[in-house]
């Protein structure tokens, strides 16, 4: 059994040749993924839409679910195969059809990319009653990787899009949906990012002994329309855009930030390190829990722990009525 020293350890550090300005194309080049398969959420914009290209001009195919098909058709005009099918993420019964369809197709799948999610929204439910970001973010995709688990080839990687968000708050198990707390949108985020990492773990940890391994990712900072939810004057107080809208500099573009996500899919070196948490393609290493400077990178150790992932995969267990790789 993985335990959380066991996740420290293989937490520590790892320098590679890629770096924070390393691009999907970067990443990707030298890796022959002709005939492989991939589901890629999120994958019509921004990241997403960046992680299909690489992973199309790879050879791959890749499907992407999403809930505008034909928004998705659109952005996705002249990527050689790709496949687009309906789903919403926000909607378990959704994401159980979509799955369901894929199971039909019956054909293997070797990365699932995580891509999709949304960020500090308004208060709101869930089509089954979850807190919005939470059961977006995290519960969708679970649902959605438990769908689709007896696709996943030996030798498959599940990487799911976690955040330095995760920094502003653990998973609170006693109040996932706000329910006697005040909501605050950036704890709620919070929350949902280190549920990502927290999937990661879990899901390592219960697929590693049949050759399938996960990985989170945090992609670094870059204006998409994850930022849909926040006023201009918040994005300019938090020097995220200046006065004219111009994003700020030191952010990635896309094709930067989905560069560790393939990164996670594809790295050698990353297979006795399954269930860390990466970012610039590399690995940063633990930071504490009072640790706030969310611009020196590294993981805070109850993104990784072993007991917390345990209570969040029962949890999601019970709240999906899937349970990934229990026999």
């Amino acid at each position: 059994m993985t335990t959380t020293h066991d996740m420290i350890a293989r937490q520590q550090p790892l320098a590679t040749s890629f770096g924070y300005r390393t691009t999907a194309a970067e990443v990707i080049a030298g890796h022959d993924l002709a005939g492989k398969r991939a589901i890629v959420t999120g994958g019509y914009s921004g990241l997403g839409l960046e992680t299909v290209k690489a992973l199309a001009d790879a050879g791959m195919t890749v499907v992407v679910p999403a809930r505008r098909t034909d928004a998705a058709a659109s952005a996705l005009t002249g990527v050689a195969g790709v496949e687009i099918e309906a789903m919403d993420l926000s909607d378990l019964d959704s994401v159980a059809a979509f799955t369901a369809t894929m199971r039909d197709a019956a054909k293997p799948i070797d990365f699932v990319i995580d891509v999709a999610g949304v960020m500090a929204t308004p208060q709101g439910r869930t089509v089954q009653g979850w807190d919005t970001q939470f059961g977006t973010n995290h519960l969708g995709h679970f649902a959605l990787v438990g769908g689709v688990a007896p696709l996943l080839a030996e030798g498959s990687r599940v990487v799911s899009y976690s955040s330095t968000g995760h920094y502003r708050s653990p998973v609170l198990f006693d109040d996932i949906n706000f329910e006697s707390t005040p909501y605050d949108p950036w704890v709620a985020y919070g929350q949902a990012k280190t549920a990502n990492a927290l999937f990661a773990v879990g899901l390592d940890a219960r697929a590693a002994s049949r050759g399938i391994h996960a990985f989170s990712v945090h992609p670094g900072g870059i204006m998409t329309g994850l930022q849909r939810h926040m006023p201009k004057e918040e994005l300019i107080k938090r020097q995220w855009i200046d006065a004219d809208g111009n994003a700020n500099p030191l952010f990635k573009t896309p094709a930067e930030g989905a560069a560790t996500g393939l990164w996670a899919a594809t790295a050698p070196e990353l297979l006795s390190r399954g269930g860390v948490y990466c970012e610039d393609s590399s690995i940063k290493g633990v930071v504490p829990a009072d640790h706030a400077d969310m611009t020196t990178g590294g993981v805070k150790e109850w993104a990784i722990d072993v007991d917390f992932a345990d209570r969040l995969w029962d949890l999601s267990v019970a709240a999906t009525g899937l349970d990934p790789f229990s026999g």
